[in-house]
């Protein structure tokens, strides 16, 4: 029976939501930056053709990687495992901005400075349509409405299990890439029974880039262990750090979203996405702008948001150390899994 729920689980909730998440991609995708806005009565942004601070941040990313790969033997072990983990977080918030519409008004070009696969797991179209779904729900952090939501509908489930591990920010650093990898997989081979072609779309593409990639650290004489080591591990925690609190059930559907106030250094890393309730209210809008946004909300409300804030990533690290977030099932469904 365990074995049965938790295929039911990984099929409703988290991240085996992305079989959901894929019925109207295409059109979700061209539809985000003004669909979403129009739902909240928004304006949408008129911005400009190229936004060049985010294309001259492509290129430093590109190039970083490949930088960091060629001459990965001249590095100290040390450095590069910090180097290797900040370049592939802060190539995933790079894609967060392409799914997002920039820097271009070509969703093609954008996909192409935002596709290749430098995390080797994760192929950018499951990214892409989990996030944009994502952001369509008016039901955030719920398991079976967002496909994001770490939230479970019931306890006792291997899945649950998986998360539980995962309740404090250290379990989720060391632990939550494996995890959450395995996990992600996982879901991956149901969706494989149940929609094949779907996924050889997903994957056949990403096959062929991660394929280029060993062929590239081959020549550049980095094992793949190493790189899973030094790159892929370390950026998938950093990752992980930026959406450990990002969101937190509540009753009231606008309080979910939190706010890092002082991003520091991290703030670069994830592209401003520390200010992450302030992104939900605009999602259109490019990571340098989501400062000004947010003190403007700051200027006219009085509080940028309604969800919990943070002083900074320090203060989450101290808060949630060794304490977990918060209780895994979901608070509308407590009552059913009791």
């Amino acid at each position: 029976m365990l074995y049965d729920q938790t295929v039911i689980d990984m099929l409703r909730s988290s991240t085996s939501a992305f079989t959901r998440c894929i019925v109207p991609a295409a059109g979700r995708g061209r539809e985000l930056g003004v669909s979403v806005m129009r739902k909240r009565n928004v304006a949408p942004v008129i911005r400009r053709t190229v936004e060049s601070p985010t294309v001259a941040l492509a290129v430093v990313i590109h190039a970083s990687w490949f930088a960091l790969t060629a001459w990965h033997d001249k590095i100290p072990p040390l450095l590069l495992f910090l180097s290797g983990g900040w370049i592939i977080a802060w190539h995933n918030s790079l894609q967060h901005e392409t799914i997002h519409g920039h820097p271009t008004r070509s969703r093609a070009i954008n996909t192409l400075l935002g596709w290749a696969p430098y995390s080797l797991w994760l192929p950018y179209s499951i990214y892409r349509d989990s996030h944009i779904a994502h952001h369509a729900t008016r039901n955030a952090t719920d398991p079976f409405d967002d496909p994001e939501s770490r939230y479970l509908a019931k306890s006792g489930t291997l899945v649950w299990f998986i998360e539980k591990v995962q309740q404090s920010l250290i379990g989720r650093l060391l632990l939550g890439p494996f995890l959450s990898i395995f996990r992600f997989l996982g879901s991956e081979l149901i969706r494989a029974y149940r929609q094949p072609g779907g996924v050889l779309r997903d994957w056949l593409p990403h096959a062929g880039g991660v394929l280029a990639i060993l062929i590239w650290l081959d020549h550049c004489g980095l094992g793949l262990g190493q790189y899973i080591l030094c790159f892929v591990l370390p950026g998938t925690s950093l990752s992980l750090l930026r959406s450990f609190a990002e969101h937190r059930a509540d009753a009231d559907a606008a309080a979910r979203v939190a706010t890092v106030e002082r991003g520091g250094p991290l703030a670069l890393l994830y592209l401003n996405n520390n200010l992450h309730a302030a992104h939900h209210a605009r999602p259109d809008l490019a990571w340098y702008r989501l400062p000004g946004f947010n003190e403007r909300l700051l200027r006219e409300r009085g509080s940028a948001v309604r969800g919990p804030v943070y002083r900074s990533y320090w203060s989450v690290i101290r808060r949630f150390a060794f304490r977990v977030h918060d209780d895994l099932v979901h608070p509308d469904y407590r009552g059913e899994a009791s």
